[in-house]
C-alpha cells in the first residue's frame, strides 16, 4: 500500500504529542507543515528527525492548494478550527483530526460535519485521554460489568503551579482570550472549555449515556475559570434493569503552592466510578508516569467488589501513549474505512454539555446540553 501522505498545521506545544503516532511509521510520511512561525517548525523537524526536505508553509491555505495529502493534522486555537476544516474538506482530503474543542460554536461544528460528509471526509476530533492505557483498560472493564450497572461519575482534576511544563506565554494568551478560545466567559476558559473538554468526554465514554441537565459553579482565581464544580444528571437509559438516578461531578482545584512533578503539564486527574456491585478508581492521566504512577499507593486502576480489593497496574502510564494510540487509531481509520473516535457528532455534543456547564455557571440554573444550538 502506498505510504498515506501528512500534513500538519499549527507547530505549538501540543505538536510534540500529537507527531508521535506518525513517527518510524511505514505506513505515513508526513510531507509538509505550517505554521507563521518558521523557527518553530525548524525546530520541530529537528527536534524530531523530521525530512530536512519536508515542505514549510505559512498559510494554511497555500499548503492546501498545493499539496495533495491524505491525512490533515489540525492543531490550532480553537475558533480557527471550523475555516480551516470546511477549506481542507473541500480538497477532499481522507481524513481531518481536528484538537479539541471542535469549535467555538455549535454552529460551526454543524457547517464541519456537513462539508465533509458532503466530500467524503472523515471527520475525527482528537481525544487522548480514550486511548490512554488505564483509561482502555477501564472501559473494557466497564463493558464487562466488573462492578455491575453504572449509577455515578466522579472525576477531580488539581492544578499545581509548578512541576511541569514552561508554558510559553503566547500559548497561554490565546486561552485567556475570550474570542479565540471560546466558552462564553469574560476570561476565556483554559480550564473548563479547554481542558475541561477531555472529562466531559471521559464523563460520556466511561457512563455511555447522554446527559439530562447540568449545573456548574465556576469561579474566578486570578482571571482563570478555577476553581470550579460542575454536576449533571445522565438521562436514564431505556434498557436498564436497575432503577437508580445517575449522576456526575467535575471538580476542579488549583494548589498555587503545590510542586507536581510532571512530564507534561502540571496537574492531574483522579476518577472514581460506581456501579451497582462495586466501585472503580482511576489514578492519574496528565501527570501518568511521575513519581505517583511509580507509588504502590497509586495503582492505575483500583477495584472494590465483593468485599475484596484488586489493583491493576500492568499497563503503560505515561500520558503520551494516549496520543500515540489515538493517531494509529485514526491511521487504521483511513486505510480500512473504518469510524473515527470521535466522530463529528461526538464531538459536537462533547461541545455541548461543556458549553451547557459554562452557561450554566453564568446563569445560575440548570442547562440541558441540547439547549445549546448556536
Amino acid at each position: 500500500m502506498e505510504r498515506l501522505k501528512v500534513g500538519i498545521i499549527g507547530c505549538g506545544m501540543i505538536f510534540n504529542l500529537n507527531v508521535l503516532g506518525y513517527l518510524d511509521n511505514e505506513n505515513i510520511q508526513i510531507t509538509c507543515l505550517c505554521d507563521r512561525r518558521q523557527r518553530h517548525v525548524e525546530e520541530k523537524i529537528t527536534k524530531f528527525n523530521l525530512n530536512p526536505d519536508i515542505k514549510i508553509y505559512k498559510d494554511y491555505k497555500d499548503m492546501l492548494d498545493s499539496e495533495n495529502i491524505d491525512i490533515l493534522e489540525i492543531l490550532l486555537p480553537h475558533n480557527l478550527h471550523c475555516d480551516v476544516t470546511l477549506y481542507a474538506a473541500k480538497r477532499k482530503i481522507k481524513g481531518i483530526s481536528v484538537q479539541k474543542p471542535m469549535a467555538t460554536k455549535i454552529s460551526e461544528c454543524d457547517k464541519m460535519i456537513k462539508s465533509c460528509k458532503d466530500n467524503n471526509v472523515k471527520l475525527k476530533i482528537f481525544e487522548n485521554f480514550t486511548f490512554y492505557p488505564p483509561i482502555l483498560r477501564a472501559k473494557q472493564l466497564l463493558k464487562e460489568g466488573i462492578i455491575g450497572e453504572l449509577n455515578s461519575f466522579h472525576i477531580k482534576t488539581i492544578e499545581a503551579s509548578s512541576g511541569g511544563w514552561n508554558i510559553p506565554k503566547n500559548t497561554l494568551n490565546w486561552r485567556l482570550a475570550p474570542d479565540s478560545c471560546g466558552g462564553g466567559l469574560e476570561c476565556g476558559s483554559p480550564f473548563i472549555f479547554d481542558d475541561g473538554y477531555h472529562k466531559f468526554w471521559l464523563a460520556l465514554h466511561l457512563i455511555d449515556e447522554k446527559i439530562e441537565n447540568v449545573f456548574a459553579w465556576v469561579d474566578r482565581y486570578q482571571n482563570l475559570d478555577i476553581p470550579a464544580y460542575i454536576m449533571w444528571k445522565y438521562r436514564s437509559p431505556k434498557d436498564s434493569n436497575f432503577d437508580m438516578p445517575h449522576y456526575g461531578t467535575l471538580e476542579y482545584n488549583f494548589s498555587p503552592e503545590m510542586l507536581l512533578p510532571s512530564p507534561y503539564y502540571a496537574c492531574d486527574e483522579f476518577i472514581s466510578i460506581i456501579g451497582s456491585k462495586g466501585i472503580m478508581w482511576i489514578n492519574q492521566a496528565t501527570s501518568g508516569g511521575n513519581i505517583m504512577s511509580k507509588s504502590e499507593v497509586f495503582p492505575a486502576i483500583v477495584i472494590f467488589r465483593d468485599g475484596k480489593i484488586e489493583t491493576i497496574s500492568d499497563m503503560e502510564r505515561d500520558w503520551k501513549y494516549g496520543f500515540i494510540n489515538s493517531t494509529k487509531h485514526f491511521i487504521e481509520v483511513i486505510k480500512n474505512d473504518g469510524i473515527p473516535l470521535l466522530t463529528g457528532e461526538e464531538g459536537k455534543y462533547c461541545t455541548q454539555f461543556a458549553l451547557a456547564a459554562l452557561k450554566s455557571s453564568m446563569a445560575g440554573k440548570e442547562i440541558c446540553p441540547d439547549e445549546i444550538t448556536e
